[in-house]
């Protein structure tokens, strides 16, 4: 015979409530016919537990009961791996009859007359454990993630549904994806929401765990455009790769849904000025000329905030924001002028000025553009600058006043032309004599790499008697 008596239980399972010197119960029934045994219980931490009795006497094939206690309260499970246990051990007592410090002693001594009968494992279970190991200060000696999915699975055992789904928004606002698999497994409800309104998906979300998230899409998440706004919170937090994850997981997202205040994922990115997050929400679809409540584009947060990179980004992919009026009636512009955000005044107007002026050829708002702050060299849509447009109107007075503050003679349009080439395609002779005698060059570089000789500069160079000391084109060369 190789043990004595037999437990009733494999495992020990403790629930733990904090403050409370948490308890269990289980069982031992003596094995033999016709005498009595001794037993005698101990476990790996006798400071950590105690029993409500370590002593006694079983006699032929009845059963005792035992409970084992934590011997203090305290704020934390005691967990440990691998799990503590509970001891038994056991004597054949012919006698049937000893006292308490007998079998003290009786087991104090090894030998053959000791039989180790069992060792059950202590188990720490209840919703309250399972906080403690997602908490971020949970301290499990020689943790590994393999010993924390065995206590995890352990913990949650003992949980009812309505505590599974409280923990599940628990593990999702951490952020613990592996915890969530294993709530879910349990029997938690992914798709539930809870009295404040939010989803496990929304604290995922926000906790910015990519895991976590995936998890969610994967065991069937449902997405609600009503009331969810994924996107927002990531827009928030600057995280494309949160975005591309959703966008993936739900092709139905809506992409311009929009919350109290009437914004999209696009007007939070300008707000913030996440110039990453604009060019994806815009790259998939998004709508740059949206209005917020207040009448608000995404263009009029980033000029309110200043953000250069921002506005550059929404001008570029906008129709009508630049222009569009807020409740208050205020541009985008005005919205800059108001924070003094000067870097942005010629982005937003005073470009557009500039060569509206040097268009006209008119001199004194050219020099009030500049004065303000436009940029001498900035470029339209076409990759017109001031000074090509000047050159292409004949406007020799507005060439010179550009010219004089830093107007690049030599740069390109978005084909290949420099102001020089423009004023002789569109025969204004004043011009194209006055940027010669600046310095601007006579060949075009990027008409030679395309073969884009214009067949009306020998012409022009040959009629023009002004030009007859310039060696205006050296195509050879």
């Amino acid at each position: 015979m190789d043990r004595l008596v037999k437990p009733n239980l494999e495992e020990l399972k403790l629930c733990f409530i904090r403050g409370q010197k948490s308890s269990a119960t289980f069982k031992l029934t003596n094995l033999m016919h016709t005498m009595s045994v001794a037993v005698g219980l101990s476990t790996t931490k006798a400071s950590v537990f105690s029993f409500s009795h370590s002593f006694t006497i079983i006699p032929p094939l009845s059963t005792a009961s035992f409970t084992l206690f934590l011997t203090s309260s305290c704020d934390q499970p005691p967990l440990s791996t691998p799990l503590d246990t509970v001891m038994v051990k056991s004597s054949m007592l012919p006698t049937g009859k000893a006292s308490q410090d007998d079998l003290r002693r009786l087991f104090s001594t090894s030998g053959r007359h000791i039989f180790k009968d069992a060792k059950i494992p202590i188990s720490f279970v209840g919703p309250q454990v399972v906080e403690f190991l997602l908490s971020s200060n949970s301290s499990v000696s020689s943790k590994t993630l393999l010993d924390v999915s065995l206590l995890l699975q352990k913990a949650i055992s003992m949980c009812d549904r309505c505590q599974l789904d409280s923990l599940l928004k628990y593990a999702a606002k951490n952020g613990n994806s592996h915890c969530i698999s294993a709530l879910i497994e349990a029997g938690a409800d992914v798709n539930k929401r809870h009295s404040d309104g939010d989803s496990v998906m929304s604290l995922a979300v926000r906790s910015g765990n990519l895991d976590s998230v995936q998890v969610l899409i994967e065991s069937g998440y449902s997405i609600d455009n009503s009331a969810d706004r994924f996107l927002h919170y990531a827009a928030a937090m600057d995280r494309v790769d949160l975005m591309e994850i959703l966008c993936l997981g739900y092709a139905d997202i809506d992409l311009n849904s929009t919350d109290s205040q009437g914004r999209t994922p696009l007007h939070i990115a300008a707000i913030h000025g996440y110039v990453e997050v604009l060019q994806f929400l815009v790259s998939v679809g998004s709508d740059p000329d949206i209005l917020d409540s207040q009448g608000w584009t995404p263009l009029h947060f980033a000029a309110h905030q200043g953000n250069v990179e921002a506005v550059d980004f929404l001008l570029n992919h906008s129709s009508y924001a630049k222009y569009a009026l807020t409740k208050q009636g205020k541009t985008a512009y005005e919205l800059s002028t108001d924070k003094g955000h000067s870097k942005l005044y010629d982005l937003l107007l005073l470009g557009d000025t500039l060569h509206r002026a040097a268009g006209k050829g008119d001199v004194d708002n050219i020099k009030k553009c500049i004065a303000e702050g436009a940029s001498v060299n900035g470029k339209d849509q076409n990759g017109w600058t001031p000074l090509h447009r000047a050159a292409f109107k004949g406007k020799i007075e507005g060439a010179e006043v550009l010219v004089k503050h830093g107007a690049k003679l030599d740069v390109v349009d978005d084909c290949g032309h420099t102001p020089l080439h423009l004023a002789i395609e569109a025969g204004q002779k004043d011009v194209a004599v006055y940027l010669v005698t600046q310095g601007a060059k006579a060949i075009l570089k990027s008409f030679k790499a395309k073969g884009q000789v214009p067949c009306d500069l020998e012409n022009f160079k040959n009629h023009s008697s002004h030009l007859h000391s310039v060696d205006l084109y050296h195509v050879k060369h």
